[in-house]
């Protein structure tokens, strides 16, 4: 079957006249165009001048926009769509809802968190919101869903950007989010294939491995991309991971060394993923930035590599001009063939095709209006319905005794403990919960302290009378979140000797509230109150003091071990 032929069966479904179109349009480009095609690069504002630099530089075929405000959005994606000779794809980390394009957007809440509801309803909204509201303001390409599985708990980039760690769960999440947001003329890109989740490591860091077996990865991952891919998802992101087991199994004279993650490894991309699993789709390696793609090789090699392995669009640019170059020289030397470019490109072009992007160019439908995305954007059936997903998420992992509900008259004075850390909204941690916490108690009716660890060393610190017979009640608010190119999530605790470690817990009653890492039982053992929330946003943390307050049940199921297979955290 030939590559046209192949863009009418499942995912595109393209007709005659659409396939005549990227057959004619294939054929009208020039050598620099066709790269151009094969190039995803990244918008961080909305400046005409900017933009347009980067659609003459390569004329891409894709970009993907950082979060901005909604105005922004639209008028850089307007823009965008109409200066390029050829409809354009426009991506967003659409993970969370709507305010992984717009900042104004829904955050629905996070895998995890949906995972937590064990509703695959909550799955299916979650694609609904960030297809209706990133294609009200001109996304038609969602970085999402994340389907990676959370086997270990020292990973320090998935987390609560997976569903959980039950195989079951993250495959049937994964493939309701693609039903839903796909409805929006919207692609979805599952990710980060072959999976991760396993490893402690970062692929931005390093080169990342999935050790499972063959047998292991086909019962777990593999099952859950079979999922997505039955659910009609249009688009791979393939990570720069390695998965050593499937690499020998199909590629037998593989030495050790010579194991490549999946973004460069043919025997993966092609032929576990296009062949064993018939993947028809587009394939788009993750950001080409990471660390995990070019230590095994030097960046002249992998860039055009990541093509000729199968991938068929190149995510971002270390150096915009250096790796276009590096393409353009892969062609030339035969590393990608004409018939690897052209193949690439076509399933560009009918990737455009299966969303209409062609028809809606030409009918000047393609441009996002402002108007349009106001009424779609945070609407209040988004708002209600992200109330219930929190509702039915927040998990009680331990429970001392008689300590729930809280109230002033069983806990006047309240003793906050506050973990903290850094600023980023979108992989990072919200700025201002301890704040938050310590509001919402005091409009309760309680007397709240905030801890300070004070100064001193052995022998000088503040005595256990200066906390025991004067608080009623402990509440810890820990705020620690994974993110991109941090090693771990750990506590840390303060000085002097650990000042903030739970130490009064067999005298007054402590309660540790995690509101973005389900982990810290690791690091807090002991602690026989403990619960996880999963995100921080205005809604979680509502529906939080809801349950606190005994006003409301606490309802979520654990989507991930959360004693870390310890036994001294379930104590």
């Amino acid at each position: 079957m030939n590559r046209l032929s192949r863009l009418r069966k499942k995912p595109f479904f393209l007709n005659d006249k659409d396939v005549a179109w990227v057959e004619s349009t294939l054929n009208n480009m020039t050598l620099e165009e066709k790269i151009g095609q094969i190039f995803c690069l990244i918008a961080y504002s909305d400046d005409k001048e900017y933009l347009k630099g980067l659609l003459d530089t390569v004329k891409p075929g894709g970009i993907m926009c950082r979060p901005m405000p909604l105005e922004q959005v639209v008028e850089a994606n307007r823009f965008l769509q109409e200066n390029s000779k050829n409809p354009m794809l426009i991506a967003a980390n659409l993970e969370k809802g709507g305010n992984g394009a717009v900042l104004e957007g829904t955050s629905f809440g996070s895998p995890m968190e949906v995972g937590a509801t064990n509703d695959y309803t909550q799955g299916y909204r979650l694609g609904d919101i960030c297809g209706a509201e990133g294609s009200s303001a001109g996304i038609n390409w969602a970085f999402a869903p994340i389907i990676d599985i959370d086997y270990n708990f020292r990973n320090p980039i998935t987390n609560t950007r997976t569903f959980g760690s039950n195989p079951e769960i993250v495959k049937n999440m994964g493939a309701e989010y693609v039903k839903a947001v796909q409805k929006y003329d919207m692609a979805a890109s599952i990710k980060h294939f072959p999976g991760d989740g396993m490893d402690e490591r970062d692929q931005h860091l390093v080169t990342s491995i999935n050790s499972m077996s063959c047998d292991d990865w086909d019962n777990t991952y593999g099952e859950a991309y079979k999922a997505s891919i039955e659910a009609g998802a249009k688009t791979v992101m393939v990570g720069h991971i390695m998965q050593p087991s499937y690499s020998k199994k199909l590629n037998p004279e593989l030495e050790d060394r010579d194991i490549l993650p999946a973004s460069l490894a043919p025997e993966l991309v092609t032929g576990l993923l296009k062949e064993q699993l018939n993947f028809n789709g587009l394939v788009v390696i993750d950001a080409s930035t990471m660390a995990g793609m070019i230590i095994p090789m030097p960046r002249e090699e992998a860039v055009p590599k990541a093509i000729a392995a199968g991938c068929d669009m190149f995510l971002f640019t270390r150096n915009l001009e250096e790796d276009y170059e590096f393409m353009k020289k892969g062609v030339e030397n035969g590393i990608i063939t004409a018939e690897r470019l052209d193949d690439a490109v076509t399933k560009v072009l009918g990737l455009k095709a299966s969303l209409k992007l062609h028809t809606k160019k030409e009918e000047n439908t393609i441009l996002p209006t402002i108007e349009n995305a106001k009424i779609v954007v945070g609407k209040e059936k988004h708002l209600e319905w992200s109330k219930e997903c929190a509702d039915k998420s927040i998990t009680l992992v331990k429970e001392e005794i008689d300590v729930l509900p809280i109230s002033p008259e069983k806990y006047k004075k309240v003793l906050l403990y506050y973990i903290g850390a850094g600023a980023s909204e979108f992989y990072g941690a919200r700025q201002g919960v301890c704040e938050i916490a310590k509001d919402k108690l005091e409009k309760e009716g309680f007397e709240v302290d905030i801890f300070n660890p004070g100064e001193g060393f052995e022998g000088m610190v503040a005595p256990f009378s200066s906390v025991v017979g004067k608080y009623d009640l402990i509440i810890y608010v820990s705020n620690l979140a994974t993110k991109s190119n941090q090693t771990i999530v750990r506590i840390e605790w303060d000085e002097p000797m650990g000042a903030n470690v739970p130490i009064y817990m067999e005298k007054v009653p402590t309660i540790f509230i995690s509101v973005e890492n389900p982990y810290h039982l690791i690091d807090v053992p002991r602690v026989k109150t403990f619960i996880n929330t999963y995100h921080s946003s205005d809604i979680v943390l509502d529906e939080l003091f809801e349950k606190l307050m005994g006003r409301s049940e606490f309802k979520g199921q654990n989507p991930v071990d959360p004693f870390c297979g310890m036994w001294d955290t379930r104590l």
